[in-house]
Formats: structure tokens, C-alpha cells, sequence
């Protein structure tokens, strides 16, 4: 599971859950895959991100990205380094935790399995 995919999931449908937003990681294996830069995709898919929750869980993964996304043209460094934790950082293994009941999501094989 990339963190790109981590950034749109949430565990709403469980019950009395209001925001189910951000999921913790809890991560047992972690691989760095090499994935070609596309700035283009890069530039779209920004705006669909929640900033906070990308950059708290990039530095639970060692990538340090600023407090805040800057307004205006985004550097193309900092562009590769929002690259590098959206879509190089991969949870081969591990759980999602809920924030708000602490229901866990098993991830198994990259895959985060939501099932209720």
C-alpha cells in the first residue's frame, strides 16, 4: 500500500465513527520502490491530498516534508520529495488502526483489506 492510498482511505463505515481520519500505520514490513517522477501527475494529484495527514505519516517513514504545502509553483525538489513519500514509500505488511475506536485493518501482501 502506497501512501498516496493511505491519504484517501478512512474508516467511516464503522460505527459512531464521525471522522475515521487519519488511519494509523502500523507497519511490519516497509519497502522503498523505485517509481519514474511524473510531474505532471504530480502537480494533479496534490490538491487531492490531505497535507497533514501525508506529512505526519511521511516522517513516521524517515521523509521530512515542510509544516505547510506552499502556495503558487511548487518547486520541482520538492515535487520528487512529495513524490518519494506518495508513491515510493510501500506497507508490503503490517495494520491500519482507526483513530477514533482502534478497529484494525490488516494489510497483507500491499494490500489493506477494509472489510468490516
Amino acid at each position: 500500500m502506497k501512501l498516496l492510498m493511505h491519504n484517501m482511505l478512512s474508516s467511516m463505515g464503522l460505527q459512531n465513527v464521525t471522522v475515521g481520519f487519519p488511519l494509523k500505520i502500523v507497519a511490519n514490513e516497509v519497502k522503498d520502490i523505485s517509481v519514474e517522477f511524473d510531474k505532471k501527475f504530480m502537480k494533479r494529484i496534490i490538491s487531492k491530498v490531505d497535507w497533514n495527514a501525508l506529512r505526519d505519516t511521511a516522517a513516521q517513514f524517515g521523509v521530512k516534508l515542510p509544516t505547510e504545502l506552499p502556495n503558487g509553483n511548487i518547486s520541482d525538489e520538492l515535487l520528487k520529495q512529495i513524490h518519494g513519500a506518495l508513491m515510493e514509500i510501500e506497507i508490503i505488511e503490517g495494520k491500519l488502526v482507526c483513530p477514533e475506536t482502534g478497529h484494525e485493518f490488516p494489510i497483507n501482501n500491499g494490500i489493506p483489506n477494509m472489510l468490516i
